[in-house]
């Protein structure tokens, strides 16, 4: 045995259906993968019904480095590509409404009405 130790740690993730999206859910211990996947099971058994569950040693999950994470940050300006970038548009199809013809108006054009 390395300087482990026995147990090593685990992250379980599920999924509802097979079309679902991962849903992390706990941490446990075990001593190996399938150990770690019974003891997963057996869990889930007794809360709800899953289609899926993954489990992985937590040493196996990389996260981003501080540098890795400044690479997220957006170089270009496309403010147009989330929904703030379209707050004007309420205020304009508002003014639109308002510009645009009501019965009244029409109406008041005149012409001969049939009875």
């Amino acid at each position: 045995m390395g300087s482990e130790g026995f147990y090593q740690e685990f992250e379980v993730f599920s999924r509802k259906t097979d079309n679902a999206s991962l849903i992390y859910q706990f941490s446990l211990l075990a001593p190996n993968h399938e150990l770690a996947l019974v003891m997963a099971q057996e869990n889930f058994m007794r809360r709800e019904t899953v289609a899926d569950i993954w489990v992985v040693k937590r040493k196996d999950i990389r996260k981003l480095t501080l540098e890795e994470k400044e690479s997220l940050v957006r170089l270009d300006n496309k403010d147009y590509r989330t929904t703030k970038g379209y707050g004007y548009l309420k205020k304009k199809w508002r003014e639109y409404e308002q510009g645009m013809l009501d019965e009244q108006e029409i109406m008041s054009w005149g012409g001969e009405q049939k009875p």
